[in-house]
């Protein structure tokens, strides 16, 4: 039996009032367990996909479905509810960097407790002891009650991504979460969200610039240009021509590469003789 799609997009659109088209025309299905990487240049509508789906802005053309729900036809406790399901990591993470790592993981909970519980930060210890595990598993066991501003980027994200876990989500929305973090936190960065959408059959979007990262995490890559779908397949189909179907003339982001400091001063050294 087929899937039912978390995420559907019905020729959907995002048009400003100053008339700009965010986006134009976008139709697909996401389902369950599916990573997606969502790449094209500088503004092209990456960040706008991503924002309509939890309603963060609300599409003008179209629809938008979360788990069978019309986003832009909700309303108050309705429309808190959706949004509990999709959890949201950012690239400058968001966090409230005085609080300790513990209390950031929790607040993914927050949504779920209503109230004065959730004003105050009541958490119950079955939440508490599940934050902690949570970020035992991320590595970060012996930083719970450490500042969060203390942290390095890497380590922040993590963070981040706890946060989001605890919301219980069926969909995670990354919006460049490794773009500004070095080749090694964004390895780990990439891996969490892999393994995390693996065992827990979510559904998972990542806004990227790296091309080699969304060839080597994705089970499906999708290509926008001015604000238009023009690239959805595996990694093995986003071949040349479909990059410069995406990037056109001006072509595609340098991609990271894995040379040494040895290597570059090797390469220094030849063109210098």
């Amino acid at each position: 039996m087929e899937q039912q799609p978390l995420i559907s997009f019905r020729a959907a659109g995002k048009r400003y009032p100053n008339g700009t088209h965010a986006l134009q025309d976008i139709t697909l299905d996401i389902a369950p367990g599916e990573f997606v990487s969502v790449i094209g240049p500088s503004g092209s509508g990456k960040s706008t996909l991503l924002r309509l789906i939890n309603r963060l802005i609300t599409a003008t053309e179209g629809e938008v479905l979360v788990d069978g729900k019309d986003m832009a036809r909700l309303r108050g406790a309705a429309l808190r509810e959706q949004r509990r399901k999709v959890g949201m990591i950012f690239q400058n993470y968001n966090l409230v960097y005085r609080l300790s790592v513990l209390q950031n993981a929790l607040h993914g909970r927050l949504a779920h407790l209503g109230g004065i519980r959730g004003l105050l930060g009541l958490y119950p210890e079955a939440d508490k002891r599940r934050a902690f595990d949570l970020l035992v598993s991320l590595g970060l066991g012996s930083f719970g009650y450490v500042r969060a501003g203390e942290l390095s980027g890497g380590q922040k994200q993590r963070v981040g991504i706890a946060r989001a876990i605890m919301q219980d989500p069926k969909i995670l929305l990354c919006d460049e979460p490794i773009a500004s973090l070095d080749p090694a936190s964004a390895k780990t960065i990439m891996d969490t969200l892999r393994d995390e959408t693996r065992r827990r059959g979510l559904a998972c979007l990542v806004n990227l610039h790296q091309l080699d990262v969304a060839r080597s995490y994705s089970t499906r890559i999708i290509g926008l240009r001015k604000g238009r779908l023009v690239f959805d397949g595996t990694p093995t189909e986003l071949d040349a021509a479909a990059v410069t179907r995406i990037y056109g003339a001006e072509g595609a982001p340098v991609e990271h590469t894995e040379e040494t400091h040895e290597d570059v001063q090797d390469l220094a050294s030849r063109r210098a003789g």
